[in-house]
């Protein structure tokens, strides 16, 4: 057992308790930094880039001499050497410069320290994590779990698209919401609830009903579609919207005690393959009209959340093909499987449906609907 001294620069000393120097153990460099960061989880993560190379911008010495005039990584250690961590610092300068390669803050470091420990995730995934763009339709029940998990978890860019108002009703259920919000824009809201949680992440706040209009615009800004509306119209125009712009849609509902969440992803069916028509109008009445369980949203909507987190880091096996159906009463996950319709009106073998339609009128909602059916959020 080789012990030695490590010198750790005044950036890295939040994972150290502030110690400038501690003693870690191993035969050359590259056995140091594995004992190093399982003593100071996160501590490789800010030495190595995401090839697990170190990078330009950091120098590692032993006794004096740079690792890279000796056998880099493979340098041996001897009892008693002194190993120093040298990264290059900015000073005197605003950093408006071209921004590199993301460096890791220690604080960062910290917060991420049980992803980053991951194998599935990593320092790369959680630069994955923290690059990805996710726009979440609806910041109610389904919208709330789904926002603070992906906050959470690091996801860099959150887009809310909602123009309601926080109701009293709400806050059985909508996290995001806290009672002094009553009255305020549901984004508003949701923006500070998640700045709260985690201050690395943007926000955007889209205060308007998602419409034929302004979809494709919306839709173009991110990676991925989460959508957790609460009426027909705004869900087909969602699914139809993503498949013709090629993303990937995440789908939640919610209804009493019962919960459903699936994948869309273009070329591998779409929510009109699963139900081609909407139901006629008042025979499945809305969370406003029946109710639902106010725990039952956050388990979907964490579901949705895990879905997301999946694709982007490009991990596991996502609900493509697969409808989730979740009975609260029961307490029961099942799953049923689904597939791409060739006969579907929009990614069929012979698609109708190929451009936007009127949504309200196929749906069977009256004209005057249109604002408060696109802006319902679970």
């Amino acid at each position: 057992m080789t012990i030695v001294r490590v010198y750790v620069p005044a950036p890295f000393r939040t994972l150290t308790g502030n110690r400038g120097t501690v003693e870690a153990q191993g035969a050359d460099i590259e056995e140091l930094l594995r004992d190093l960061d399982t003593r100071y989880p996160g501590f490789r993560a800010l030495v190595c880039n995401d090839r697990d190379e170190i990078p330009a911008h950091i120098n590692i010495y032993v006794n004096n001499r740079e690792i890279h005039s000796l056998e880099g990584t493979m340098t041996k250690l001897s009892e008693g050497d002194e190993v120093a961590v040298i990264p290059a610092i900015a000073g005197g300068a605003d950093g408006n410069g071209s921004a590199g390669p993301q460096v890791w803050t220690p604080d960062q470091v910290i917060r991420y320290s049980r992803h980053i420990i991951m194998p599935q995730v990593g320092s790369a995934g959680q630069r994955k994590l923290l690059h990805a763009k996710v726009l979440l339709i609806g910041a109610g029940g389904l919208g709330s779990p789904a926002a603070l998990y992906l906050a959470a978890a690091g996801v860099g860019t959150i887009g809310l698209v909602d123009f309601d108002v926080v109701d009293l009703s709400n806050l059985q259920r909508q996290l995001l919401h806290h009672t002094s919000d009553v009255g305020r824009p549901k984004v508003e809201s949701a923006r500070d609830t998640i700045a709260a949680y985690n201050p690395d992440i943007k926000v955007i706040p889209h205060q308007e009903p998602l419409t034929s209009d302004n979809v494709f615009g919306l839709f173009k800004q991110y990676d991925y579609i989460l959508n957790g509306v609460d009426n027909f119209p705004a869900r087909y125009l969602a699914n139809d919207a993503a498949y013709m712009l090629g993303k990937t849609l995440v789908d939640g509902s919610i209804f009493l005690f019962e919960g459903q969440a699936s994948v869309y992803e273009p070329g591998k069916g779409c929510y009109r393959c699963l139900f081609p028509a909407p139901p006629p109008p008042g025979m499945v009445p809305s969370c406003a009209e029946a109710g639902v369980l106010g725990v039952l949203p956050g388990i979907i909507g964490s579901v949705m959340a895990i879905e997301v987190i999946k694709l982007i880091l490009g991990v596991g096996e996502p609900l493509i093909g697969r409808l989730l159906l979740f009975d609260a009463l029961a307490m029961e996950f099942r799953q049923v499987k689904t597939r791409r319709d060739p006969k579907c009106p929009l990614c069929g073998e012979n698609p109708t449906v190929t451009e936007l339609i009127d949504y309200d009128e196929f749906c069977g909602f009256p004209s005057d609907a249109v604002a408060t059916a696109a802006g319902r959020t679970a």
